[in-house]
């Protein structure tokens, strides 16, 4: 089993890869708002099925203590 690649090799896969990321990008811009709150809103009804809840409780409480320390800085 080969497990390097030329460097031909690697521009041709480069290539491929800025293609597709192109593609992407000008997908997403052409999604309208609303299109991407329900992919969202989708996302986050899913939460629980894909397992992310309890992940999702431990950063948002590191959100909130940035906001708080935010807000204290500023005097907001």
């Amino acid at each position: 089993m080969k497990n390097t690649i030329t460097k031909s090799e690697a521009k041709a896969f480069r290539a491929r890869w800025e293609i597709v990321n192109d593609a992407e990008i000008e997908e997403l811009r052409k999604t309208s708002v609303t299109e991407k709150f329900s992919q969202l809103v989708a996302l986050m009804s899913s939460v629980e099925k894909i397992g992310w809840a309890k992940s999702m409780a431990s950063e948002e409480k590191e959100v909130r203590d940035r906001w708080i320390r935010l807000r204290k800085y500023y005097h907001a």
